[in-house]
């Protein structure tokens, strides 16, 4: 019985139909079976078994709408898809079904209605294959995408944003629209070399970035980037290529942050260490040069005052004499000399009374003429209301000559010099080295060749000079500088190579 059963199988495989019945039941991951007119289930594979777990005893005869879910069953879809497969030619959808134990499966089903040779139906053929992992993995896809989604909208303080390969921009979050102004519908579809400066632009700096992201695997660097508004700001850039997985560039995703108000901040504290170095630095210059010259003044006081009796003691001597008077000069010039380390050394004694500088300024003005002599253009910017300052008048002037010779000095061939005075207020920490309260600026500014950074880092170190040797002492700038410090004030330069000096005295107003 056996032996005759296979051998009628094996006969009607030779038939087309046994052959597409062995093929169909060679199937496993789909499930293929048939309907009649009315929905029942008339045959059942090894596919549809294994996906559904009804056996095939347990199904055959049963209407196909018990593999619908309750909702479904209501909407009426079992019924709905036989009529569009008969009306249509076929029915195709996606959807949840139910297994055996109630469990549910993502499925994918095509229904085709199956007619007689005389054109009448007779039944459906439907093939149901399990897509729930699929459906998984786009689940979780798009959970995570949501999550990142999420993530580039929730940052604020960098762009991030997508260019397409031609470099077009594809998206755009919050942080991107907040750092350049723009909003999304000012600037998705153009493209990204609109954030850069015309000179970055005329250089193909834009072209350039996304052929090294490409070439490199990532472009990365600090730059001037433009806002809306043509504002500059300095960002850090990042570019990173996005390939497919054939390995084709299908994009970047490009990220700036706005270093702007970082890097200020830095720079002010570079400065500010800068500043706190030399004024710690000039300090201990200051304290070793005002030590030593006040020693040395003490020895050329007693120097000065024994050659003064001697000459005063000897007879008039034509051999000796000279010498006499000569040593007595050399000596006035030390005295000279250490009271200007002194100065510079803030050891110096004052005598300090509220002035009115635009009446000083003017009772000097044919010694201020005659210093700079005739080759230099002289220019006064003296407001009308008085300006006063608690200074001992003859340093202040002996400063403003010092500061005259030197701008003198830098116009060989001649220019202009400027003496202005102003009113000033400091009332916060910005300034280094200020106290908080008013201030008067007398400020001497010329036209001449100006300082090189190597040379205006020394200018006011004492015996620091650039007239060469027997030319000048260095110390002018010094003794200003620490007039100005004693005095409760400072001395600010302001200098380039080539765009002449500004020197600014600036002086406490007395209460």
């Amino acid at each position: 019985m056996n032996v005759m059963g296979q051998a009628e199988r094996f006969a009607a495989s030779l038939t087309e139909e046994g052959r597409y019945r062995l093929l169909i039941e060679a199937i496993t991951d789909y499930a293929i079976y048939m309907l009649d007119p009315a929905g029942i289930v008339t045959s059942w594979n090894p596919g549809a078994q294994r996906l559904k777990g009804y056996e095939e005893s347990e199904i055959l005869g049963e209407h196909f709408s018990r593999f619908h879910t309750e909702e479904d069953r209501r909407a009426g879809l079992p019924e709905r898809s036989l009529r569009t497969a008969a009306r249509d030619g076929t029915f195709e959808s996606e959807g949840w079904r139910l297994r055996k134990d109630g469990s549910r499966f993502w499925a994918h089903v095509i229904i085709d209605p199956i007619k007689s040779p005389a054109g009448d139906l007779v039944g459906f053929a439907k093939v149901t294959r399990d897509l729930t992992e699929r459906k998984q993995a786009e689940a979780l896809l798009r959970q995570s995408e949501s999550q990142f989604r999420l993530l580039v909208e929730s940052v604020t303080d960098q762009a991030i944003y997508l260019l397409d390969p031609g470099g077009q921009v594809d998206s755009w979050n919050p942080g991107a629209e907040r750092i350049t102004g723009y909003r999304p519908e000012e600037v998705v579809g153009r493209h990204f070399s609109l954030f850069h400066t015309p000179e970055d632009r005329d250089r193909g700096e834009p072209a350039r970035t996304l052929e090294t992201a490409i070439r490199e695997g990532r472009f990365e660097t600090e730059a001037w980037r433009v806002r809306k508004g043509g504002e500059r700001f300095w960002a850090h850039v990042s570019i990173d290529p996005i390939r497919n997985e054939d390995g084709a560039i299908v994009g970047f995703a490009k990220v700036t942050h706005d270093l702007t108000e970082a890097t200020g901040t830095r720079v002010a504290l570079d400065r500010a260490r800068d500043a706190i170095f030399q004024a710690q630095k000039m300090e201990a210059i200051g304290q070793l040069t005002g030590g030593v010259a006040h020693d040395f003044n003490n020895i050329l006081t007693a120097v000065l005052g024994g050659l003064e009796i001697v000459m005063r003691r000897l007879p008039e001597n034509p051999n000796i004499t000279p010498l006499l008077q000569g040593a007595i000069q050399a000596a006035q010039r030390g005295v000279s000399l250490t009271q200007r380390m002194m100065a510079f050394g803030r050891r110096q004694e004052l005598r300090p009374e509220t002035v009115a500088l635009q009446a000083l300024l003017r009772a000097i003005m044919d010694i201020i003429i005659q210093t700079l002599g005739p080759r230099i253009t002289l220019d006064t910017d003296f407001p009308e209301a008085p300006l006063t300052a608690h200074v001992d008048v003859d340093q202040l002037e002996l400063a403003v000559i010092n500061l005259l010779m030197n701008a003198r000095d830098s116009m060989p061939s001649g220019g202009s010099v400027r003496i202005s005075l102003s009113a000033r207020a400091v009332d916060s920490d910005e300034m280094a080295g200020f106290r908080l309260g008013r201030y008067v600026c007398l400020s001497v500014a010329d036209t001449g060749e100006g300082m090189d950074e190597a040379t205006f880092a020394r200018a006011m170190e004492p015996f620091f000079s650039t007239r060469g040797v027997g030319k000048g002492t260095g110390l002018g700038l010094s003794m200003v500088h620490g007039f100005a410090e004693q005095s409760g004030g400072k001395l600010l330069l302001n200098s380039r190579k080539g765009e002449g000096t500004t020197a600014e005295i600036w002086l406490p107003v007395e209460a």
